[in-house]
């Protein structure tokens, strides 16, 4: 009866729930019936539950692939590079912008950095080869230095750095609003008191905000970890040239080029397995060294 009453009285939350859920259970909890396919010789050509099941063997076959283990590699690279960078810089933007005094400049900052991330990484990838082509802006000012032309998009080497310029570019200021907005709740009255003692602006940054901050923080940085082999496909494919495959060939493309251009659907959804495991194991074992050494966790 009182959840009754309950429900009547916040239904217009539960009608803003809705979709959200509607959501997660088409596209995360049905297609998870499709995960079986990891364990058949599947053809699209016959009903699910009858292609024949082969157990382990496309496991077997994924984990003894030289192209599988380089792939790997270049994930667990370019996943490093992104907690390196993706996590501390959003904090580092969001405490600076927080200590502008003027509003409108603030709003200004704040507008001009969130604009990327509604840049579909198409535009971005055409953006970036445009930027580095032999007649881009990087190689005319090169030019009025007195440097050769470089094309930094076919060399290998420079791959992993336009991979993390490009992704700061676009989420960096994007992921600053969660911090600012948690920047917002904290009692103004701390930092009065901090004040009157005697506390300079960088002094109350390092012993209140940042302290109060890293509930948030380690939250975002253990969901974070549990997308680790999870990069994201459309970033990367728009910046690949075959010369860079060598380093920037992750699991996303490689899973592209064997599931659906070659059509190896179990061989691709057995690499899909074994990403999810990964990061659920990543998120477990985050989860409890955060707990034990900052008391703050997802649950």
């Amino acid at each position: 009866m009182v959840l009754s009453r309950q429900t009547r009285t916040i239904w217009p939350l539960y009608v803003m729930v809705l979709p959200g859920v509607v959501f997660l259970l088409l596209f995360r909890y049905i297609p998870l019936l499709g995960s079986v396919i990891a364990f058949q010789d599947y053809s699209v050509f016959r009903p699910l539950m009858q292609s024949p099941f082969v157990g382990f063997k496309h496991f077997i076959l994924v984990f003894s692939s030289p192209d599988f283990i380089r792939v790997l590699g270049n994930t667990l690279v370019l996943a490093l590079l992104g907690v390196l960078f993706l996590f501390p810089i959003p904090i580092i933007l969001s405490l600076m912008i927080n200590e502008v005094g003027n509003r409108y400049v603030k709003k200004t900052i704040q507008a001009a950095l969130n604009i990327p991330h509604f840049l579909s990484w198409v535009i971005i990838g055409g953006l970036t080869f445009d930027l580095f082509a032999s007649h881009g802006l990087f190689n005319i000012i090169r030019g009025w230095l007195g440097l050769d032309s470089l094309l930094l998009m076919q060399h290998e080497q420079y791959f992993r750095p336009v991979y993390v310029f490009t992704a700061l570019w676009r989420e960096a200021g994007w992921h600053t609003i969660v911090y600012l907005a948690a920047m917002s709740a904290i009692d103004p009255q701390i930092y009065e008191s901090a004040m009157v003692d005697g506390a300079s602006p960088l002094k109350q940054m390092v012993s209140i905000t940042l302290p109060l901050l890293m509930p948030t923080a380690v939250t975002l940085l253990l969901l974070q970890i549990g997308s680790f082999l999870q990069l994201g496909f459309d970033q990367v494919f728009n910046l690949l040239t075959p010369m860079s495959y060598s380093v920037g060939d992750i699991i996303d493309t490689f899973v592209y080029r064997t599931g659906v251009l070659q059509a190896r659907y179990s061989y691709a959804t057995a690499i899909g397995m074994f990403q999810s495991v990964v990061g659920l194991t990543l998120v477990l074992a985050s989860n409890a060294l955060a707990k034990k050494f900052t008391d703050e966790g997802l649950w």
